[in-house]
């Protein structure tokens, strides 16, 4: 192409991406104007996508790490041809819009991954990355390059600055993930100021001490100085790191290289004063009819040079090794084999039974030997959280084909990284934790919740029953805290059983990340000839059991359903009248329909008491007025497991005296 067209072509982006800005009056045009030009170079040179199918396997994937500078990526998507009319540039973070503040995953046609909160794209793209490389040593076959593209993404200042960040680079760089290729937006600007009052540290030198690569342009605007600099970065094994000197709102007479770029809309007399800088029409989202072109020229790219040659190699992969693209088909489309779960235990009644850890862990060896998709690992708890995989290798630089990561101490960007793993396609990931640091990792929960993501996460160590570790440890206030979150199923089993019906639930849910929650210490395996099976757990709250006509309701979650088990028998030997409600998941519960909810809660029965080893909200919901909760309201305490619980009044007497009570005030 001419440089008058090329000069041309960055110029749309820029100002399309500020004319949606100052539209809306509300955006920010720091970055889409400052790292315009990067943005060129890497869709027109090197991006393998095509627009027309979103979703192909092979494509390469993009993410703007930084999800402020939205405007930059709806520009990109649409002059390229995706299903994003120019209508919807007009509507940018309007209601019912395709363009949001931040991208959002599953909204707009493109869109990689839900970016914004700071470092979580970051962390997404080394999960891509991890994907990529695994999913390689899987299918690829010699003169079969099925899966060979590289990871992109812009990150900033900010994104650096966020400790997820700095765990995902590290891991990383450990595992030489050489697909991954990342743009520094080095404009030395933050909300607060110049980087100077923060951020002084030699970024380079930090990833070169991560195993990355570091490679420097002197001028984000260079198009030729990026293009060389992405050329070495694919030929080098180690995840790339260019680091590209950048003027935030660039162009802006007044504001470029000031804060003010960064949220603000750029004002109507600055814009169309940068305009006629830079010899640009003052008008609204024009777009040159060469440039449109010339941009959507990656229709017929993306179809005839990158996908239908990747479509006839397929084809003859399909014969020379019809069980793994049969296999990968399969995966690709979110199905499970036939006969997935054949492999799955049951357990024996048994009074001093088992953690429910322990079962999650024999469930989970017994789903990874049929469903080769399912990969992950644990924060550096693996013993504790009993996620290890059985004779499968770990996933490593020299062993990608491992379905086992060792994340290190580092449970955000453990969250992450599962989450670009599940947004990758073909695989079904999980991460593992003790559930107090659940905090740790509740950003990378939240945009999982946020976006829908379909992964699994094992919180263990659930309650004060952990006992010496103490309070530090021993979560109360966990629960609730994940409830309240849309879009997340939270599964407290009970026992060892209502355990593998939880990780059937997860496995097969696709709507929503899955938590299960699991205890550190052993639990009665219950006798499901005496009480209902467990297979209850997938309706979130089920009648374990009724002794005579209830005059009250005893429910609970996790190992405290045992307990209140233990005293409703006690309670019907005095001919009181009980039913036990095993109570695993409020939101499996609130799917059924009320009619079956009132079956299980029958509004006549008013005496109810909940028990749950967590704080208490949001048990009122289901205890009503006249019901009582017997839970923790405060944080907890270094003993023995059942010493602590003891004290705080888990034990069988102490539930038969509330729900005495309880009926006492009916």
């Amino acid at each position: 192409m001419t440089d008058e067209l090329q000069d041309k072509a960055i110029k749309t982006l820029r100002f399309l991406a500020a004319d949606m800005i100052q539209n809306a009056r509300s955006g920010h045009p720091g970055l889409p104007m400052g790292d315009a030009a990067i943005a060129f170079t890497l869709w027109t040179r090197h991006l393998r996508h095509n627009p027309k199918n979103p979703h192909w396997p092979n494509r390469d994937r993009f993410i703007l790490s930084g999800g402020h500078g939205s405007a930059l990526l709806y520009a990109l998507l649409h002059l390229t041809g995706y299903d994003l009319p120019l209508e919807e540039l007009k509507r940018f973070r309007q209601w019912g819009s395709k363009t949001p503040g931040h991208p959002e995953v599953g909204l707009t046609p493109g869109v990689e991954t839900t970016t914004g909160p700071l470092g979580q794209g970051f962390a997404n793209g080394v999960g891509m990355a991890i994907a990529q490389a695994h999913m390689a040593a899987r299918f690829n076959r010699p003169g079969f390059p099925v899966f060979d593209h590289y990871i992109y993404a812009i990150v900033t200042d900010g994104d650096l600055m966020e400790g997820i960040a700095s765990e995902a680079a590290s891991l990383a760089g450990h595992l030489r993930l050489g697909r991954l290729i990342y743009f520094y937006d080095d404009n030395r600007i933050t909300i607060d100021g110049s980087t100077d009052i923060t951020f002084t540290e030699d970024r380079g030198k930090r990833f070169e001490a991560y195993g990355w690569q570091v490679l420097h342009v002197a001028d984000g605007n260079d198009v030729d100085a990026i293009d060389k600099a992405i050329e070495e970065a694919k030929a080098d094994p180690r995840p790339s790191l260019i680091i590209c000197r950048t003027h935030i709102g660039y162009g802006l007479p007044h504001k470029q290289d000031t804060p003010k770029a960064h949220g603000e809309p750029p004002g109507e007399e600055e814009l169309n004063e940068a305009k006629r800088l830079a010899g640009w029409p003052t008008r609204m989202f024009y777009i040159p009819h060469e440039v449109e072109e010339f941009f959507l020229e990656a229709i017929p790219k993306g179809e005839h040079w990158y996908e239908a040659p990747w479509r006839q190699m397929f084809a003859r992969y399909k014969e020379a090794y019809p069980d793994l693209a049969a296999e990968l088909e399969r995966r690709w489309a979110g199905e499970l084999p036939a006969g997935w779960d054949a492999d799955l235990p049951t357990f024996p009644a048994d009074e001093k039974g088992m953690a429910t850890r322990a079962a999650s862990g024999k469930a989970l060896n017994a789903l990874a030997k049929r469903l080769p998709e399912l990969i992950g690992g644990s924060a550096d708890l693996t013993p504790s959280n009993k996620t290890a995989l059985a004779g499968e290798k770990d996933f490593q630089a020299d062993t990608p084909e491992g379905r086992y990561i060792h994340f290190g101490v580092r449970e955000h960007a453990m969250g992450g990284i599962i989450n670009g793993i599940a947004l990758y396609g073909g695989l079904k990931p999980f991460g593992a934790t003790f559930l107090v640091f659940s905090d740790y990792l509740r950003g990378a929960l939240r945009i999982a919740a946020l976006s829908r993501i379909p992964n699994i996460w094992i919180f263990t160590h659930d309650s004060i029953g952990v006992g010496e570790d103490g309070p530090t440890h021993q979560p109360v206030e966990h629960l609730a805290s994940l409830r309240a979150m849309p879009n997340i199923i939270v599964i407290r089993p009970g026992d060892a059983n209502e355990t593998v019906e939880a990780w059937k639930v997860a496995v097969q849910r696709k709507d929503a990340p899955v938590a299960l929650i699991l205890s550190r210490q052993a639990v009665p395996t219950l006798d499901r000839t005496r009480f209902a099976s467990a297979e209850g757990l997938r309706r979130g709250a089920y009648v374990l059991a009724d002794f005579g006509e209830p005059q009250v309701i005893l429910m609970a979650s996790g190992s405290e359903v045992g307990l209140v088990a233990a005293a409703a028998e006690r309670l019907a030997a005095e001919g009181i009248g009980v039913r036990v409600v095993s109570f695993p998941s409020w939101e499996l519960f609130l799917e059924q329909d009320e009619a079956y909810r009132e079956s299980v809660l029958p509004p006549a029965v008013k005496a109810r008491l909940a028990v749950e080893a967590g704080v208490r909200l949001g048990w009122e919901r289901w205890v009503g007025e006249k019901g009582a909760i017997l839970s923790v309201e405060r944080f907890g305490a270094s003993a023995p497991g059942k010493v602590v619980m003891e004290k705080f009044g888990f034990t069988v007497e102490h539930v038969i005296t509330k729900a005495k009570e309880v009926l006492s005030t009916d």
